[in-house]
Parts: structure tokens; sequence; C-alpha cells
């Protein structure tokens, strides 16, 4: 069910909250646009500052006043004063999406001039306006899920990131102690081989002098089986390496580099083992039925898109990924262009991971993937059209709470 925000009648109040790292500020206006308080800044995030203020307010509030509280998200800063307690019962506490306050700061003409004050202009002609997401008291609706498959998500994500970053660092320092090794094994680090040859074998004299049979050997003795054709390359590529004069010193990193890779790749584990867990007990469940759709892609879908009941249809999904084209129409002619990118960064690329899912399983798309490339389409076009018909499909699976029925899906339309 969406949530939507309560609407705006002449007892209103609108208290407009712009949060830092450490301050905030507030200003208090009536519907008339008559400024109860002036803008205050700098005020102190602290527990006794915070009471000081609901005290003025309630000061200078006229008998009846209906109280909307818009409190800009600035990444984590402002989480504390959404917390259930920092504001009195009966207030309706609202979430602005901090792209909103920047356009309508453009249209009160200062779009080159950014004060506090002139933030807490733009949330309160948004406030008036009736825009504000409502924020739902986590704890009580028994919603904390959600908070815990958001943290685990980006957590997974960050380690994946760092774990991306760390192999290539790693074929770098390859590259020093063992050149050509990439040319007979191309994905070193993706193989339990490779990650053999890497630790055991970075000095490739070693590996040359064992020879195929022995290194055959020495990798059954830790549970893998080598091939002969792939030790002979192996062999081959040692005996003809030319290590850099700096060989010494990129195997030190090496080392250190491959106990980390060792880290991350249980953190990413841990993290994924996370998501499994939260994933039953989430609005999210059902996707785990979809083909393709596992732990980690319904994971990263869940933790992109946050509490599902801000959307009323999967539209509004589609534009906050940033994936609706850019549109231009004039003189009664329309013009498409590329997607407009703007959005969560995040969800994009989680309805992106979906659409490949299905595109790699789901019969109907891959029909449809068909089709698009017939066409003449290119492969981020396609991968584009599989995230929208993903998108879809997700939006309806978690809004009916239904397992996936191939057959209600195998036409796109």
């Amino acid at each position: 069910m969406v949530v939507q925000a309560a609407p705006v009648t002449a007892s209103t109040v609108v208290v407009a909250v712009d949060v830092g790292k450490t301050e905030f500020a507030f200003s208090v206006t009536g519907t008339g646009r008559s400024l109860l308080l002036k803008p205050r800044t700098g005020c102190p995030m602290t527990g006794p500052s915070l009471r000081q203020a609901v005290d003025d307010i309630i000061g200078v509030l006229p008998v009846g006043a209906v109280v909307k509280v818009g409190i800009e998200a600035a990444g984590h800063y402002h989480r504390p004063l959404l917390a259930a307690g920092s504001w009195p019962a009966g207030w309706e506490l609202l979430e602005l999406n901090p792209g909103h306050v920047t356009e309508q700061r453009r249209v009160l003409g200062k779009r080159t001039i950014k004060t506090d004050v002139i933030d807490l202009q733009a949330m309160t002609e948004l406030l008036l306006a009736g825009r504000g997401l409502p924020v739902r008291d986590r704890a009580s609706d028994g919603s904390m899920v959600l908070t815990e498959l958001t943290a685990w998500s980006a957590h997974r994500r960050g380690r994946v990131a760092l774990r991306t970053a760390t192999k290539n660092q790693l074929l770098g320092q390859l590259d020093r102690t063992f050149p050509g090794l990439t040319l007979a094994l191309p994905d070193v680090l993706g193989t339990k081989v490779g990650r053999l040859v890497a630790a055991e074998f970075a000095e490739p004299a070693r590996l040359a002098a064992l020879g195929p049979s022995r290194f055959i050997r020495f990798g059954a003795t830790r549970g893998l089986q080598v091939r002969a054709p792939l030790a002979d390359r192996l062999i081959r590529a040692a005996k003809d390496a030319l290590p850099t004069a700096d060989a010494a010193v990129a195997r030190a990193v090496l080392t250190a580099d491959l106990a980390l890779l060792a880290d991350l790749d249980t953190q990413i584990e841990h993290a994924t083992g996370h998501l499994t867990r939260l994933l039953p007990g989430s609005p999210f469940a059902p996707l785990l039925t979809v083909p393709g759709w596992a732990a980690v892609r319904a994971g990263n879908y869940g933790g992109a898109l946050g509490d599902p009941a801000r959307f009323a249809n999967y539209r509004q999904i589609y534009r906050t990924a940033g994936l609706n084209p850019i549109q231009y129409e004039s003189a009664g002619k329309r013009r498409d262009s590329v997607i407009s990118r703007e959005g969560s960064v995040e969800l994009r690329r989680a309805l992106i991971d979906l659409g490949v899912g299905l595109w790699l399983t789901d019969p109907a798309a891959k029909a449809h993937g068909r089709a698009l490339r017939a066409r003449g389409k290119k492969g981020l076009v396609i991968a584009c059209a599989m995230a929208h018909r993903a998108n879809r499909i997700a939006y309806a699976l978690v809004r009916d709470q239904a397992p996936y029925d191939p057959s209600r899906w195998t036409q796109e339309g």
C-alpha cells in the first residue's frame, strides 16, 4: 500500500529542516507563507538542541495547527532526526528528495546560490505543495528487515568493488613477477589453479623446475585436478618468462594482496549469507521464485529500492533508477534520446542485473532478446529493455506477494 502525505489545509504549519554533518537549520511557516519563526541556522545536532528547537516551534504554533516536518535527505546525516520520539506525537514527518529541493531552488531563481536559508525556502515550498515521503516507524511496523537488507546489500556491494580493485592490482603485480602467465591462463584469479600459481609460484623459476607431472601431483595434494595440457602451458610460460627487475618487491606486495583478497572473499560470502537469511522475511521474498534471481540479485534490488510502499507503480521505480529516456518534444514532434541516468545508481544497476538474469534463464526473455537483436538493437539497448521487463515483473511480484508465473509474462507489452 502506497503511503501518501496528508493534504495541506488552512491550519497546516510546515517546519523545514536542513541537515548537515554536525548542525541543522530550521524554519516555521504557515499556509499563507507567513514566517512564524525566522530561519535559525547553526543548531548543534544534539538532543538538547533539538528539544529546544521543538519547544520554540511549539511556542509559535497557532491553536489547532497541523504540523508537517520536512527533512531533506542527506546521506546518513539526517537519520537521527528521523528517529521515533525526535518530534512530538501527531506531527507528520516527511523526507524530502534533495534533487527536488535543488529543482525548487532553481524555480525560485536561486540556481547558482545555495545557502541554508534558501534551501529552507525551497523545502517550505515543496511542503506547502504537498510533496515529501512520509516517514514510518520502522521498529513498530516490522520493517527493520528493510534496514538490514539495505545495509548488508551496500556492505556487499562495497566489498565487491574493493575486490575488483584488488584483483586489478594483483594482475599488475603478476605481470611483474610472472610475465606471460595470463597468456597461458587468461582468468588467473577466477580459477583455483590460477590462484594456486599466484600464491605458490609467483617466481616462475620454481614452477619451471617442478615440471608438468610434479605440478599435477602438487595440485592433487591440495585437492585440485590439473589437466596435463594446462600444466604443459603453465610450465612453458614459466620457462619463457622474463621477470622484471623489481620482481622481488612485486612478490612481497602480491602476498599481501592475496591475503586481502581471501579476506574480501570471506566478507562477501558472509554478506551473501545475510541476504539469504533476510530475503524470505522481507517483501522481496517472491523474487526468489524467478529463474535467475537468487539472493544476490534480489537482495541488491531490495536494498536499492528500500520500502516498496513509496512507489505507486512500476513507472516511478523505472524513473527513479534513471532508465527512462530523455524526452524532447516541440511543435508536435517528439524525440526520445538516451536514458536520463538521473536517480539512484544502485537501483539502476540492480534492475539491469535483474534483466540480465532474465535474459540468461527465462525462455520468454530470451525470445524477446533474440527479437531485439534481429531488429539490429545493440547489447546495451537490449539490456535496458530487459531491465524494463524485470522492473515490471519485480514490482508486480512484490505488490501481489505472489510467486512468479511464466504464463503471465510470455509477451512484451
